[in-house]
C-alpha cells in the first residue's frame, strides 16, 4: 500500500514540476494573461481588473531606478534571494513588533504570477521554488517587465500603465521621476496608499526613494552593467565580512 501511495505521490510531483517548468518557459515570451490575485480580488472583493501591458522599453528610466532603490538594491546581481537582506530582516524582527520582509523583485514576481497572498510556510516554499524557475529561465529584464505589469497598484489596478492612467491620467512613459517615486512608495500597501493624493508618510518615502535612486547607477540590462553590479555586490559582501 505504501509503495502504491509513494508511486502516486511521485507521479503527482513529476507532473507538477513538468507543468510549472513549461508554464515558466512559456511566460518567458508570452505575457501572463491573468494572475491568481486578480481572480481572488475580482471574486472576493468585486474589484474590476484594470490592466494594460507595456514593454519595458516604454517604462521611464526613473521608474526602474526607483524600483531597485526601494525594493531590491541588488536585483541585477543576486540569483533570486538576497541572503544579506534576509539576515537583516531576521535581526530587525527580533527587536521590533512590526515585522520587515526581505523579498526580492524576483520573489515578488514569482508570488504575483503564480501564487496567492499570505505568509504561510507552504506558500513561502512555493515562492522559493518559482523564484528559482524564473531566475533560471527568464532574464533579469523579463523579470522586471513582468513584475511591473502584474503588480497590484490599487483597487483593481494592476501594472504600471494602469497605475499611471488611474492615478495621474497619463501614460506610464510620461510619468515624471517624482510620480514614479510616489507609485513605487505605495508598493508595500497599494490598497491603503494613494499616489495621486499622498499622505505625509508617502511623500517622505517617495522623496527618500527618489534621492537614493539618483545616487545609484542607472538600471540597465546589458551584460556589462550586470557584470559591474555583480562586482559591486561581491565587494559589499567582502566589506561586511571584515
Amino acid at each position: 500500500m505504501w509503495k502504491k501511495i509513494g508511486k502516486i505521490l511521485l507521479k503527482i510531483l513529476l507532473i507538477f514540476i513538468a507543468i510549472t517548468v513549461l508554464m515558466t518557459i512559456v511566460y518567458r515570451w508570452v505575457n501572463p494573461p491573468i494572475t491568481p490575485l486578480m481572480v481572488i480580488r475580482a471574486v472576493s472583493d468585486d474589484y474590476p481588473i484594470k490592466k494594460k501591458w507595456i514593454p519595458i522599453e516604454d517604462m521611464p528610466q526613473s521608474l526602474l531606478n526607483c524600483v531597485v532603490a526601494s525594493e531590491d538594491n541588488f536585483f541585477l546581481s543576486h540569483y533570486g534571494i538576497d541572503f544579506g537582506a534576509v539576515e537583516k530582516a531576521i535581526e530587525y524582527n527580533k527587536k521590533h513588533k512590526k515585522t520587515r520582509g526581505a523579498s526580492t523583485v524576483s520573489q515578488q514576481t514569482a508570488k504575483n504570477v503564480f501564487l496567492w497572498q499570505g505568509r504561510t510556510w507552504v506558500r513561502k516554499g512555493f515562492e522559493v521554488y518559482f523564484t528559482f524557475l524564473i531566475e533560471t529561465f527568464w532574464s533579469k529584464e523579463r523579470i522586471m517587465e513582468v513584475y511591473l505589469n502584474v503588480i497590484e497598484m490599487g483597487r483593481g489596478v494592476y501594472g504600471i500603465e494602469a497605475a499611471a492612467r488611474n492615478h495621474f491620467g497619463k501614460e506610464a512613459t510620461k510619468l515624471t521621476p517624482y510620480q514614479s517615486a510616489l507609485i513605487v512608495a505605495s508598493f508595500p500597501n497599494p490598497l491603503r496608499y494613494n499616489p495621486a493624493n499622498p499622505s505625509g508618510y508617502l511623500t517622505r518615502r517617495a522623496n527618500a526613494i527618489l534621492a537614493l535612486s539618483q545616487k545609484m547607477p542607472k538600471v540597465k540590462f546589458d551584460d556589462k552593467t550586470i557584470e559591474k553590479a555583480k562586482e559591486r555586490h561581491e565587494k559589499h559582501i567582502k566589506n561586511k565580512k571584515r
